[in-house]
């Protein structure tokens, strides 16, 4: 993995708003940014490089000036181009629809296989325009959530913003062992040993990333609530929704269930996944 800032370009309005998007990721990292498009039909090749793509580029130039910018146009299906190109890429941008090469990154499961698969956080370019707010961590406690930590942390630090650091909890979300009777229908719960619990799980897990990155202010909110309907809440009023690919408790499946088509699909600001590598 290097310094280079990918982004997938179908021409797409999407896939334009995701170059804008990657070409401030890319100043804000000092790196250099990457336009790429995959294509399976040869007559649709020098359109794309003299059209498409250079548009990209132009209109990068345009917002970034200065800014080193590479082209490349593979062969092959989309899925396989990005995961080969995410190998070399410190963070790939990808837009919330599209068409051509790009057209089913968001239906079905290419966007979940490469969030799986890829290498590297994987950036989804969709809500409002220019959102505004503080950056949205989603914390879970899973080891893919300390690599999220780790990059949401980072994030804040180059964008200057303050973090919210998220854990939702609830009774229905995890096992609860009994407290009571034996009689498995008189269940009593210890909302405050949970909360407490819950609490506890929530300060460890960005407590390494607070002493690393003092600069960051940070907000820990800890909510009683369904996971996805919370997220989507918080994602209203934050700039950029970050979370592991994979997680425990309240986050199980997230990037191969309804919590992760929700985000995708409907996140009121951009979603960066982080897979943990290894």
């Amino acid at each position: 993995m290097d310094d280079t800032v990918i982004v997938g370009v179908d021409g797409s309005p999407s896939s334009l708003a995701a170059v804008d998007v990657a070409a401030r990721e890319a100043r804000l990292r000092g790196a250099g940014l990457r336009i790429v498009h995959a294509f399976s039909r040869p007559a649709d090749l020098d359109p794309m490089i003299h059209g498409v793509l250079a548009a990209a580029e132009r209109r990068a130039h345009e917002l970034e000036p200065g800014l080193e910018i590479q082209r490349t146009v593979a062969s092959g299906e989309t899925l396989t181009v990005l995961q080969s190109e995410s190998r070399h890429a410190a963070l790939t941008v990808v837009g919330g629809r599209g068409r051509s090469g790009f057209g089913d990154l968001l239906l079905g499961s290419t966007v979940v296989q490469l969030a799986a698969h890829g290498h590297g956080p994987l950036m989804v370019v969709r809500g409002r325009p220019d959102p505004r707010g503080p950056l949205l961590l989603a914390v879970d406690g899973s080891p893919a959530g300390d690599a999220a930590a780790a990059f949401a942390f980072a994030e804040a630090t180059l964008r200057g913003v303050p973090l919210v650091a998220m854990h939702v909890w609830n009774t229905w979300s995890e096992p609860t062992p009994y407290e009571g009777p034996a009689d498995p229908l008189n269940v009593v719960v210890d909302l405050d040993r949970l909360r407490q619990r819950h609490r506890r799980l929530l300060e460890e897990a960005v407590a390494p990333w607070r002493a690393a990155r003092p600069e960051v202010a940070v907000e820990l909110r800890l909510e009683r609530a369904r996971v996805r309907h919370a997220l989507l809440d918080a994602s209203r009023e934050a700039q950029l929704v970050v979370a592991g690919a994979r997680g425990h408790g309240g986050f199980t499946g997230m990037l191969l269930g309804s919590v992760s088509q929700a985000l995708l699909y409907h996140a009121d600001c951009p979603v960066t996944v982080v897979r943990a590598e290894g």
